[in-house]
C-alpha cells in the first residue's frame, strides 16, 4: 500500500507536526501572531508600590494647589487611575497626606541604619542627611511649608505630622542613642530627651533656613552650620 502524501493546506499535516513535537520532546513553534503578542500583559504594580506613586503625585499636587483646594477626584486624574482604585488604597485625603509624611520622614532622618562603625559625628551627619542634594532639600522644605500653612485651618494635619513624622523620628533616634550609650560611646541621662533636643537643633536649622537652596541668611552654608551643631552636640555627650 502506498503512503498518502498530505496535500498543501491539509490540516492533518499541522496536527501531525504538533503530535511529532510532543512525541520527541520538542515544543512546536509558536504561531507568528502569538509571537508578536509577547509573553502576556506586563506585571502590575503591588498596592504598596502604587500607593507610594500616588503619594508622590499627590505631594506635587498639594504643593501646587494646596491640600484643602485639591479634591480626591483631581488626585485620581493626576495619577491616571480611577477613583475606585484611589479610594481602595486611601479611604480619604488625610490618609494620602499621612503617606506623604511617611515618605517625608525618610528625607529628614535616615533611620534605621547601620552606623556603628562610623565616628559619632559622621554617623549623626548621615542620619540627618546633611549632604542631601539641593533638589531633595527643596522638596522636603516644600512639604514642611505645606504642613505649616495648611494646618492653620486644618489642625488634623498637625496631628498627622506629629504622629507619623516627629514621634516616629524621635522614637527611632532614641533607640539609636540608647544603643550608643550601651556601647559606651556617649553618656546621656535620658535618651528620649536627648533625641528631642538633637532634633530641635538640627530640624530647627533646616526649617528656619530662608533660602531655597542650602544657604542660610548671612551667607553661612547650611551644611557647615549643621556640622557645627553636630560637633557641639557630640562634644557634650561624648563619654569622657
Amino acid at each position: 500500500m502506498t503512503k498518502s502524501i498530505p496535500k498543501r493546506g491539509d490540516r492533518s499535516l499541522g496536527s501531525a507536526k504538533r503530535k511529532q513535537g510532543r512525541d520527541d520532546g520538542t515544543s512546536p513553534a509558536p504561531h507568528p501572531e502569538n509571537a508578536r503578542r509577547g509573553r502576556g500583559r506586563p506585571k502590575l504594580k503591588s498596592d504598596e508600590q502604587q500607593a507610594a506613586a500616588i503619594a508622590r503625585q499627590a505631594r506635587d499636587l498639594f504643593v501646587e494647589k494646596g491640600y484643602a483646594r485639591t479634591p480626591m477626584e483631581e488626585v485620581a486624574a493626576r495619577c491616571h487611575i480611577s477613583k475606585r482604585t484611589l479610594y481602595r488604597l486611601f479611604p480619604n485625603k488625610l490618609e494620602i497626606f499621612g503617606a506623604i509624611v511617611d515618605d517625608h520622614r525618610q528625607s529628614m532622618l535616615a533611620l534605621p541604619g547601620d552606623y556603628d562603625d562610623l565616628p559619632l559625628e559622621e554617623a549623626i551627619d548621615r542620619i540627618f542627611l546633611v549632604d542631601i542634594d539641593d533638589e531633595a532639600h527643596r522638596k522636603r522644605i516644600e512639604v514642611i511649608r505645606l504642613a505649616i500653612v495648611e494646618s492653620r485651618q486644618l489642625p488634623e494635619l498637625i496631628a498627622s505630622v506629629r504622629e507619623r513624622g516627629a514621634d516616629k523620628s524621635q522614637a527611632m533616634l532614641t533607640e539609636w542613642l540608647e544603643a550608643q550609650a550601651r556601647r559606651g560611646r556617649i553618656d546621656i541621662e535620658d535618651a528620649g530627651t536627648t533625641a528631642r533636643a538633637l532634633m530641635d537643633m538640627m530640624f530647627g536649622a533646616i526649617v528656619m533656613n530662608r533660602g531655597e537652596g542650602p544657604q542660610r541668611s548671612g551667607g553661612d552654608d547650611l551644611r557647615i552650620y549643621l556640622r557645627r551643631v553636630i560637633r557641639i552636640f557630640v562634644n557634650g555627650v561624648r563619654r569622657r
